[in-house]
């Protein structure tokens, strides 16, 4: 008798011990799942990773209800969506991803949505004269999936059509206008040849639009126009946010404009190729240790190029950046006998930046401190 009490007194606390286990696991699961969910009575929006996330709350304010599907402390280029933030985006008004090639998965994304969805797709990256790149663009989509997003057709001298067909029928004309051979188009290309990953001839759109505030603001007014379309009502005061925003983005601007153009220095060596909106729009070159993926292997010879790089161009500082590894710059410095200084191509933020209360401005302004220290 004692001996069946203990087996079920033991039996029962086994039990009581896997039901914690289970619920602690679904808790922590549905924790890590998606950054927020679905409001009932207000305008859902779902972006895809922190600078649209951030704008968005802005431009939004108590109107929208902002969930970003990128966890913080998570490097873009790395992620996939999950089943759960299908389930959140079909049941959204506006689902805003950056476009030019940065979501390889957006378009298998789209398709996964459920079929009685009203979710508007929007490329905020649209308006943006957008730069080709050399080399593996590390999206994981291939250039098959990369064309089914951007049907791009380049016509030399001539603006080039965007048609970009989604599940819910809806079109948008993208106008992109791409005049080759003009110096305004390849200012800050010259790092191409320099770059790994140029063994190979694939070209590739850089997405990295949100790294220059010009870019940055043309983002926020398209972020702005599709929050109005899909809720007139709050119109007035998305466009007062929106003006708050587009001032400090201004401000940013004038900012960068002003103490980059003091400079004697105008060529930068960073860890992956994230900068050239950047480099284009305030006049300098960046020559990049990997390609347009922070993942890219360099050959040997593009290591042996950018040392030589760095002593002709007199170069003082090898950017590195925090949601990737400093491993190779930090080698590129030492063979160089040069050091180490933070570019932050705000991707996403780090959970101590966030805590901090980091944002895109505070972020961007320590970037145009260490450019200004290291362009001396």
């Amino acid at each position: 008798m004692n001996k069946r009490k203990r087996e079920n007194k033991l039996n029962g606390w086994t039990w009581s011990v896997t039901s914690i286990l289970l619920a602690v696991l679904i808790l922590s699961g549905c924790g890590s799942k998606s950054g927020g969910s679905i409001v009932e009575g207000k305008v859902n929006v779902i972006t895809t990773f922190y600078p649209i996330y951030e704008f968005t709350k802005e431009i939004g304010g108590d109107d929208a209800n902002v969930v970003n599907l990128l966890p913080t402390g998570v490097e873009p280029h790395d992620w996939t969506p999950r089943s759960q933030d299908i389930v959140n985006t079909s049941k959204a008004q506006l689902f805003l991803y950056n476009g030019a090639g940065l979501e390889g998965w957006v378009p298998g994304f789209l398709k996964g949505l459920d079929k009685d969805t009203q979710v508007k797709p929007i490329e905020v990256s649209h308006g943006i004269q957008l730069i080709d790149a050399v080399g593996d663009d590390g999206h994981g989509h291939g250039a098959a999936a990369h064309e089914e997003e951007h049907d791009h057709s380049h016509e030399e001298g001539t603006e080039a059509e965007h048609d970009h067909s989604h599940e819910d029928g809806t079109e948008a004309e993208h106008d992109h206008s791409h005049e080759e051979g003009t110096e305004e188009d390849h200012a800050g290309h010259e790092h191409e040849e320099e770059s790994a990953g140029t063994s190979t001839d694939t070209h590739h759109t850089d997405p990295h639009t949100w790294v220059s505030p010009k870019s940055a603001l043309v983002m926020a007014e398209n972020i702005k126009n599709s929050l109005v379309e899909v809720d007139p009502e709050h119109k007035d005061g998305y466009e007062q946010r929106f003006e708050a925003l587009k001032e400090k983005l201004v401000k940013l601007d004038n900012d960068f404009t002003s103490e980059l153009s003091k400079m004697p220095k105008k060529d930068i060596v960073v860890s992956h190729q994230a900068f050239g909106y950047l480099c284009r729009d305030y006049g300098l070159t960046q020559h990049a240790i990997m390609g347009l993926s922070p993942d890219a292997e360099p050959r040997a010879q593009d290591m042996v190029n950018l040392t030589k790089t760095v002593k002709e161009k007199e170069v003082q500082y090898i950017f590195f950046e925090e949601l990737v590894s400093d491993k190779l710059a930090k080698t590129l410095a030492n063979e160089a006998g040069v050091e180490t200084l933070v570019l932050n191509p705000v991707e996403g933020l780090t959970k101590e930046q966030a805590s901090a209360g980091e944002n895109y401005f505070t972020l961007m302004e320590k970037n145009l401190q260490n450019l200004t220290k290291a362009l001396q």
